[in-house]
């Protein structure tokens, strides 16, 4: 049984909640992000991208998905919350998840051209810890799948 729940409420398990995330996004025109914050295995906060929806350069879905989790969980700090999202974090959201003192951030697809890595690691608070990678090929897939398309 303990292994069921292991395997229940992995990484992968809510990457593919984030990825559901991003695919809303995908339909709605929008870059395909996704995220989603979890604590004690539950998600209390999720997004995807609405920059073109709301025309608001902010709208990236980790900001919404940190605006909706700390809504829930009725305070700033997110300590012991878990952000899934779809594409490594902007250096803008990487600022978000300092200040709402994530307690780990997992990322699907490298960001080559914008993702907070490039500006170094030390944006993220440094208790946070960070996985990488995580159903990486679905991610990556998803995101040239919607150039592709935006693109022809």
């Amino acid at each position: 049984m303990t292994n069921l729940i292991a395997e229940l409420y992995s990484d992968e398990y809510f990457m593919r909640e984030a990825i559901i995330e991003a695919e809303k996004a995908f339909d709605a025109g929008e870059i395909p992000v996704g995220a989603v914050i979890v604590w004690k295995n539950r998600v209390i906060g999720r997004a995807h991208n609405l920059t073109e929806t709301l025309n608001d350069p902010t709208a990236h879905a980790e900001m919404q998905a940190i605006t909706a989790a700390t809504n829930t969980a009725g305070g700033k700090y997110l300590t012991e919350c878990t952000l899934y999202v779809t594409l490594e974090p902007c250096v803008m959201c990487a600022g978000a998840c300092f200040w709402a003192q994530l307690g780990a951030v997992v990322y699907g697809a490298d960001d080559e051209k914008r993702g907070y890595s490039l500006a170094g690691q030390n944006i993220l608070h440094p208790k946070t810890r960070i996985i990488k990678g995580v159903l990486k090929e679905q991610n990556s897939a998803l995101l040239k799948s919607f150039f592709r398309k935006i693109r022809t």
